[in-house]
């Protein structure tokens, strides 16, 4: 029951750990919510244009809803502000730091696109263009803010953009999870009830989704799960498959450059950047 959830603790551990809290000395910081007299912060890049708003990404960063660093996404949003986006890196509370389940960082994650969204005029953000990214356990918080009812917020975000996320946490159809999550790490009864896939409706925007084929750690099974039941709901959705690929591949190699390409493709089909 439990080794899939240990699979997502150790991933983070796989690679060299970007820093935490991040160093940072270039971008704004903000506070998007305090828990606990815990202020939660987020690291903005993209300058404000007083005559246009811009379309803004939201990136959460992985590491089994335990550790991590918002540091992880730091040169994707590098890249996303160059191209004309507000791109914001998002620290969310996790266990190693803060004892909480993940249905907690999915409460941050809610939290943080919802304070975006109020303060967007200010931001320079474009209120109905705004996307959630991550990868591993940080593309849960992104899919469930996307999916999930409640937790805080009903705000949707209008695009979903996802590494190696993990999106589906118990059976559906076809997919039989064969590395079920213990509920008490999850936070809630069952672990349908933070699972991405099984809420996915009407309201769930267009999705891009990033896997390699070679993933261990969140299996490519789960999301093709994902995608089926998109499809089976009409919700737009693309998943493109990286063959021999594992988890965390798109912060190594060419599978970067890889990645930048494909995210920046989808941006540019929903009209929200030119063509580069």
């Amino acid at each position: 029951m439990i080794r899939f959830a240990l699979c997502l603790l150790l991933a983070g551990s796989l690679h060299a750990a970007p820093p935490y809290p991040p160093e940072i000395n270039d971008a704004r910081t903000e506070v998007y919510r305090t828990v606990d007299e815990v202020e939660m912060k987020l690291w903005i890049f993209g300058a404000k244009v007083e005559s246009k708003a811009k379309p803004a990404i939201l990136f959460f960063f992985g590491g089994g809803w335990n550790s991590g660093s918002p540091a992880q996404f730091e040169s994707q949003a590098r890249h996303f502000a160059g191209r004309g986006m507000i791109a914001m890196l998002v620290d969310y509370r996790v266990k190693s730091r803060h004892g909480v389940p993940a249905v907690e960082c999915v409460k941050d994650g809610k939290a943080a696109l919802a304070w975006v969204r109020k303060n967007a005029k200010r931001l320079g953000v474009d209120p109905k263009r705004i996307a959630t990214g991550g990868g591993s356990a940080g593309g849960h918080v992104a899919a469930s803010i996307g999916t999930l009812t409640g937790l805080g917020s009903d705000e949707r975000p209008n695009a979903m953009i996802l590494f190696n996320p993990a999106t589906t946490l118990s059976d559906l159809g076809k997919w039989k999870s064969l590395r079920a999550i213990a509920t008490a790490r999850l936070g809630v009864e069952k672990s349908e009830d933070l699972s991405p896939t099984h809420h996915i409706g009407k309201h769930t925007p267009p999705t891009l989704i990033m896997h390699g084929t070679k993933d261990t750690t969140v299996p490519i099974g789960s999301v093709e799960a994902f995608e089926r039941q998109m499809k089976k709901l009409n919700r737009p959705c693309k998943l493109v498959r990286y063959e021999g690929a594992g988890h965390g591949f798109f912060n190594r190699g060419e599978h970067r450059d890889e990645t930048l390409k494909e995210v920046n493709a989808f941006l540019v089909e929903l009209g929200w950047l030119p063509k580069s």
